[in-house]
């Protein structure tokens, strides 16, 4: 069960009819040591967005097949990326980012996981020319979309990985959608302030306030990614995502087991917080089979 303080944020955001504006983060890319370095230490695996990359970790592995090369748009210090290269050992992954120091971290942290199946490269995702056409399997992105400027970089991207997509090939991007409501995105931001750097919270609030709206990633799917599908958390659109139709061979046992290791091993109120992100994103239509 929801707590009552975000059931009471999710009643706000219904009842709202004013939409507050969209507001670009403060550094675009973040290259601030200091900044990198407690949204790194906050954000791995064990911290307080465990449940959150355990849940992305179970949608990209049905999307991925052993053999593909899957992009990872924006892949920031690789914390999501390094936990699926580790599950599909067999999946060639190539992370995308436009920040040097977020590159170095990620590179450092691949180096420390021991993992061979992932290469880096510093690029914009709203151009992706190194990559021919239809020469990726997957394209993947985790919570960076909001990162971009405006629409019409959003728009780009679209494109880009459209253009790069094989026919049929798998599709998983998730990011915040943006609410309506200033006090919303103010409680949501703060619910684990007590847990995590400063730093990691206020990156969190600007992450919120760049949402782009739901309406908008209605539109650009629809225009450019017809073969996938969008979903959104119920009753509010905290969190968008963008899924094609599941890819996998066959449901891999080795890697349900891993997640469901994963899951169980998680603290009682990480495990509340990933059965609350899956109740309200089953309840948009979108299920967490490797999860079940």
């Amino acid at each position: 069960m929801p707590s009552v303080s975000i059931l009471k944020t999710l009643l706000r955001e219904l009842i709202t009819h004013k939409q507050s504006p969209r507001v670009n983060e403060p550094d675009l890319v973040m290259d601030d040591l200091k900044k990198v370095s407690a949204y790194t230490r906050a954000g791995r695996e064990d911290g307080v967005m465990a449940p959150v990359y355990l849940f992305h970790c179970a949608q990209i592995c049905e999307i991925i097949n052993s053999g593909d090369t899957v992009v990872d748009l924006g892949c920031g210090p690789a914390t999501q990326l390094a936990m699926v290269a580790r599950l599909n050992p067999k999946t060639n992954f190539i992370g995308i980012d436009l920040s040097t120091g977020m590159l170095e971290k990620a590179q450092n942290y691949i180096t420390e996981q021991g993992l061979k199946n992932v290469d880096f490269r510093k690029g914009n995702i709203t151009d992706l020319s190194f990559f021919d056409n239809q020469t990726i399997d997957a394209v993947i992105s985790t919570v960076a979309l909001h990162h971009l400027p405006n629409i019409v970089a959003l728009e780009e991207t679209f494109l880009e990985l459209n253009r790069i997509l094989k026919k049929n090939g798998g599709l998983y991007l998730v990011d915040f959608g943006h609410l309506k409501s200033e006090k919303s995105i103010s409680d949501f931001a703060y619910q684990y302030s007590e847990s995590q750097p400063e730093l990691f919270t206020l990156d969190y609030i600007y992450s919120l306030r760049a949402a782009f709206l739901l309406e908008d990633f209605k539109r650009l799917t629809s225009k450019h990614l017809k073969e996938a599908y969008l979903y959104s958390t119920f009753l509010a659109p905290y969190m968008v995502a963008i899924k094609s139709h599941s890819r996998c061979d066959k449901l891999n046992q080795g890697v349900i087991e891993q997640l469901h290791v994963f899951r169980d091993n998680l603290p009682e109120h990480h495990k509340k917080d990933l059965a609350d992100l899956r109740t309200f994103f089953r309840l948009g239509g979108l299920h967490s089979k490797l999860l079940e």
